[in-house]
């Protein structure tokens, strides 16, 4: 069979992720501390048909033959860019302002999300729309809850992750102070889904600090960081991808018709 056949098999595979990829960062273009993924390609191991020589015998040296044999997915990169923040006004809608990722407990272990629109449940728990806790340092306690008092007047959040509140005698109080998580590479945390990521092998260790220091982002409260898709750009990589899916099939297409030209030898 045509080596070019498989060749436009691989392509087709390639540009097949690359728009479930493109597809899934439109579908999110609105989801709060979406980061966007990327796709890169690599080519496949190369058949020699000659290896190079080097100039002997009064002969220059020559190259190396090659014939490729298709492409292959190289990385699904998350980019980890700053996205546009929106005003909400509304005191739980916290965005990092640099880099940081929040950190919530589920009972079943950390998360971390760039997603800042956090509620206070029954309790007066600082929590994520999933029931998942802010976690920060309380009394000098690290990684506790955060809680807000039922008497309560009133509530704010700092730049540097402070959280205040005003007692029932109308007194200033700290209720905790909010902690940043940070990775040597955060484009190797796992998405895990509900803009909550999960640390691997490769994210490095997990460091905490306060916003705002150790190089980390300071928090805008009121806000909240939205997804750092580019429209424009994901459709101009959709009509990239949609034609060479095209190019890709017109080579099995052609590829099929030889065939059929070398099947007809035979009448």
């Amino acid at each position: 069979m045509l080596r070019s056949m498989y060749a436009g098999i691989s392509g087709l595979r390639g540009f097949q992720t690359k728009l479930d990829v493109i597809g899934n960062n439109i579908a999110n273009v609105n989801t709060s501390g979406f980061k966007k993924g990327r796709v890169t390609f690599q080519d496949l191991m190369s058949q020699t048909e000659r290896g190079a020589q080097a100039a002997q015998g009064g002969r220059g040296g020559i190259n190396p033959m090659q014939v490729g044999l298709g492409s292959k997915i190289g990385s699904i990169d998350n980019i980890h860019t700053q996205g546009f923040l929106q005003h909400t006004g509304r005191t739980l809608d916290l965005a990092i302002e640099g880099d940081g990722f929040f950190i919530v407990n589920g009972g079943d272990g950390d998360f971390y999300t760039r997603a800042g629109n956090f509620y206070l449940d029954e309790n007066g728990d600082i929590v994520d729309p999933n029931g998942n806790y802010l976690l920060g340092t309380v009394a000098g306690a690290e990684n506790s809850r955060i809680n807000i008092p039922a008497n309560a007047q009133s509530f704010s959040i700092a730049q540097d992750g402070t959280v205040n509140y005003v007692d029932e005698d109308g007194n200033p109080a700290i209720a905790g102070r909010i902690q940043l998580a940070y990775f040597s590479n955060p484009e190797g945390l796992e998405k895990i889904g509900d803009n909550l990521y999960l640390n691997t092998t490769n994210s490095g260790t997990v460091e905490f600090d306060f916003p705002g220091e150790e190089g980390l982002g300071t928090l805008a409260p009121g806000s909240l960081e939205m997804s750092n898709v580019d429209l424009a750009e994901e459709f101009t990589e959709m009509i990239v991808s949609q034609r060479g899916f095209q190019a890709n099939t017109r080579i099995i297409t052609t590829s099929d018709e030889i065939l059929q030209e070398l099947v007809n030898l035979k009448r």
